[in-house]
C-alpha cells in the first residue's frame, strides 16, 4: 500500500532530532551514559535497524510485516528515547516555576488535585488500576503499529508515527517556558501517604539540572520531568485518533485512552490546565499531519503528472 507520508520525509525528522539533541547536551555540557538499560535499549535499536535493512527487499508476506514492524517501532521507539533525553538539557535552560499560575486555571475551573489525591490514598485498589493504565502509554502504540505491520497499513502507521513526532516537538518546544514542579510538590503538604508513578522528579530534578548539580544523562533511569504540557494528555489523543482509523481496535483503545487520561492528574501529578495544554498540541500535531498528508499528496500528484510528460 502507498504511504501518504514520505518514509524520507520521517527520516529527515529523526535526523534533525539526532542533531538538535546532541547541540543541546553540549550546550547544556552535559554528557550522556548508558548503564545496562541503555546498553539493552541501544542493542535493540540496532536490531530493529538490521532487520529493517536486511528485509528491504521481502521475499514474503511475513519478511514484509517483520520489516515494517522493524521500522515503525523502530522510528517511534527513537522518537520516544530522543524526547526524554532532550528535556534534560532543555530543563536546564529554565528559570522559576509557573505552578501558582498553573494552581489559579485549576480553581477557576473547580478542579480539585488534592481532592482527587485523598480519594485515591482512601481506596488502595485504585493506586495499582491507576499506575497500570498511565504505563499503557507505551501499550497503545505497540498495538496500533503491530496491525498496521500486519495489516499492511504503511499509510496509518507513518501518520501517527509523524504526528507523535510533532506531538513531541511541539510540547518540547513549550516546556521551557512553563516549568513547574507539579501539584503533588506544591499543593500537597505533610507526608507523602502515596507516592505516584511520576513523583517528585520535577521538583528534584529541574534544580539539580539548573545549577548543573546533575550533567550526566543515564539513558537507562531516563525520568519525566515535564509538567505543562502533559506528553500523556497529548499521547492519548493522538492514540485516539490513531485507534479512529482502525475499526477492530476503536473501542478497546479508546477506552484505554480514557482510562490513561483518568490516571494522568495523580500517577503523572499534573495540574488540569497541564492536560488541557497537552490536548490542545495533540490537536495542533493531528491538525499539522492532515497538512503534511495534503502537501505530500500534491507533491506526488506533480512528480507523477512531470513523469507522464516526460515519457510523452
Amino acid at each position: 500500500m502507498t504511504s501518504t507520508i514520505p518514509g524520507r520525509w520521517l527520516a529527515a525528522c529523526l535526523l534533525f532530532s539526532v542533531l538538535a539533541t546532541g547541540v543541546m547536551l553540549v550546550h547544556a555540557r552535559q554528557t550522556v551514559t548508558l548503564g545496562l538499560s541503555g546498553f539493552a535499549l541501544i542493542v535493540g535499536g540496532a536490531a530493529l535497524g538490521f532487520c529493517r535493512y536486511r528485509l528491504r527487499d521481502p521475499e514474503t508476506p511475513w519478511q514484509r510485516v517483520a520489516r515494517d514492524a522493524a521500522e515503525y517501532v523502530g522510528a517511534f521507539a527513537l522518537v520516544c528515547l530522543l524526547g526524554a533525553v532532550i528535556s534534560y538539557p532543555e530543563a536546564a535552560s529554565t528559570r522559576g516555576f509557573v505552578d501558582p499560575s498553573l494552581e489559579r486555571i485549576d480553581r477557576f475551573f473547580d478542579f480539585d488535585w488534592v481532592g482527587i489525591y485523598r480519594v485515591v490514598v482512601a481506596h488502595p485498589l485504585l493506586q495499582p488500576l491507576g499506575r497500570a493504565v498511565y504505563a499503557s502509554i507505551f501499550v497503545s502504540p505497540a498495538i496500533l503499529l503491530g496491525y498496521c505491520a500486519l495489516a499492511d497499513r504503511k499509510d496509518q502507521a507513518r501518520r501517527m508515527i509523524l504526528s507523535f513526532w510533532l506531538g513531541a516537538l511541539l510540547t518540547l518546544s513549550w516546556f521551557p517556558r512553563v516549568p513547574a514542579v507539579g501539584p503533588l510538590a506544591y499543593l500537597w503538604h505533610g507526608p507523602i501517604p502515596y507516592m505516584p508513578t511520576s513523583a517528585l522528579y520535577q521538583a528534584h530534578l529541574l534544580p539539580a539540572l539548573r545549577s548543573h548539580a546533575l550533567s550526566v544523562v543515564d539513558i537507562g533511569a531516563l525520568r519525566g520531568i515535564v509538567c505543562m504540557p502533559s506528553f500523556h494528555t497529548t499521547s492519548a489523543v493522538l492514540y485516539m485518533a490513531a485507534a479512529w482509523r482502525v475499526r477492530p481496535l476503536r473501542v478497546p483503545l479508546i477506552a484505554l485512552n480514557a482510562a490513561m487520561l483518568l490516571a494522568t492528574p495523580i500517577e503523572g501529578t499534573h495540574y488540569l490546565a497541564d492536560m488541557m495544554g497537552g490536548a490542545l498540541i495533540g490537536a495542533i500535531a493531528l491538525t499539522l499531519t492532515s497538512l503534511a498528508e495534503i502537501v505530500a499528496a500534491g507533491v506526488r500528484a506533480r512528480s507523477l503528472e512531470l513523469a507522464t510528460v516526460t515519457q510523452a
